[in-house]
């Protein structure tokens, strides 16, 4: 079986992940580079294991998580579906069986919130691993005074978990925000869509969806 260390030594992938994430820098964007792509990869990989699903469902979300945003090197806007596109045609080439590659294409083009829908418990966890990586870490702009909302919200987020108890069946996402840079309503404003996709993948799992912030329950 094809593996997530295969996929990230693929040479058009480093480039495609590359090149995605200088295109985002140059129009704005926050970091989507490889740095998201691993955490990602490693997020949806822990969902996936800690709910005990099967190793190559496991496995496949890995996938899913690294190569999710690759279609930000055609364009921003469908993203999603561009990047399914570009992944069955990477995966294919690498032999992967067609039954994988339909379940990480459908993944990759359900992700965004804009369009996206949980059609699966790969996409479920590609969503919630996606949507918790908010962190000051993925701000490029050195100059506090030229931060628009999205960078403030990022810059001010200086810790950001996601974790499961299956136990109590809840998908818990944790984060600190420093409320000197950015207000908590702040963060609903920009991502509420981000929250509701969220919420949704973790009721396609069988699990409840809380977040937590300063020590606060909000959801």
């Amino acid at each position: 079986m094809i593996t997530l260390a295969d996929v990230m030594n693929n040479e058009t992938v480093k480039t495609y992940v590359h090149k995605a994430d200088d295109f985002l820098g140059i129009i704005g964007y926050t970091e989507h580079g490889e740095r998201h792509a691993k955490r990602v990869a490693k997020t949806a990989e822990r969902i996936l294991s800690d709910l005990e699903k099967k190793e190559r469902i496991i496995t496949l979300g890995s996938i899913a998580g690294y190569l999710h945003d690759i279609g930000n090197v055609i364009n921003r806007e469908n993203h999603a579906q561009s990047g399914a596109v570009l992944v069955h045609s990477i995966l294919t080439s690498m032999g992967m069986p067609v039954d994988d590659v339909s379940e990480i294409i459908g993944a990759i083009g359900n992700h965004h919130e804009e369009d996206g829908i949980p059609i699966s418990v790969v996409a479920a966890a590609l969503i919630l691993a996606d949507k918790s990586d908010v962190h000051r870490s993925r701000v490029r702009n050195p100059e506090f005074v030229k931060f628009d909302i999205h960078d403030r919200v990022n810059y001010a987020t200086t810790k950001s978990l996601l974790d499961v108890d299956k136990d109590d069946t809840k998908i818990i996402f944790n984060l600190t925000i420093d409320t000197t840079i950015a207000v908590v309503m702040e963060y609903f404003e920009i991502f509420l869509s981000r929250m509701i996709i969220s919420r949704r993948a973790a009721d396609f799992l069988g699990c409840k969806f809380q977040m937590i912030i300063n020590g606060n329950k909000v959801i």
